[in-house]
């Protein structure tokens, strides 16, 4: 039955029928259990799909920038810690405006939305060994929560390619400076320490899936 609701979800959401703005945030985290597309963005050791209407800004080995026609995207990919298969966990924090665990198949992960000092929300979500952050205007985080996910849900590793990346100095360096299984309120991280994403915000005025 579950499949059946987020197919027709998916159905109308292409149609433009549904008003996207209206479905709560868990009815939105449910279509991680959807298929996640064919993957159309290649990268040394991984591949992902990206929705229409987003586009590549900046490429750096896991880290990338992406955006529409609003906002940024900052994706990290934490592809040392899949070849490890590092498991960690999140405590749900009753503090923020929205915080949820999100446990699918074999697939762990949280989402976490916080309101920013600009009156704006900070969307962190971390699923299948790779994290979004995006700073959105309230009325369009399920809209950009969706293409967050549709990302996320798609990415695929090549682990041979990435057993072969571990002597780099890239792969060290992120080991050390970004953690995903940790929220900003925990960690400093790649959206925090990138200024041309801080002028760029201040300018633009199943009960499987979700424990």
């Amino acid at each position: 039955m579950k499949k059946i609701i987020i197919l027709i979800f998916l159905a109308s959401f292409i149609c433009g029928c549904t008003n996207v703005k209206n479905l709560t945030y868990d009815d939105t985290l449910r279509t991680i259990s959807s298929n996640s597309g064919i993957q159309n963005v290649y990268r040394t050791g991984y591949k992902y799909f990206l929705p229409r209407g987003i586009e590549v800004i900046d490429s750096k080995t896991f880290n990338e920038v992406l955006s529409n026609d609003k906002y940024k995207f900052y994706l990290y990919v934490d592809a040392l810690s899949f070849h490890n298969n590092i498991k960690n966990t999140y405590k749900v924090n009753s503090n923020c405006y929205y915080s949820k665990i999100i446990s699918y198949k074999d697939k762990f992960g949280y989402l976490e939305i916080n309101l920013t000092e600009k009156e704006k929300y900070l969307i962190e979500i971390m699923y299948n060994y790779a994290k979004i952050e995006v700073i959105v205007e309230k009325e369009d985080i399920n809209k950009n929560l969706l293409s967050a996910i549709s990302i996320l849900k798609s990415i695929e590793y090549k682990d041979s390619i990435v057993a072969n990346m571990f002597g780099d100095d890239v792969l060290h360096f992120v080991e050390e400076e970004f953690n995903i299984f940790n929220t900003t309120s925990n960690d400093s991280t790649y959206i925090q320490i990138d200024n041309t994403y801080q002028e760029k915000e201040e300018t633009v005025p199943d009960t499987d899936l979700i424990k």
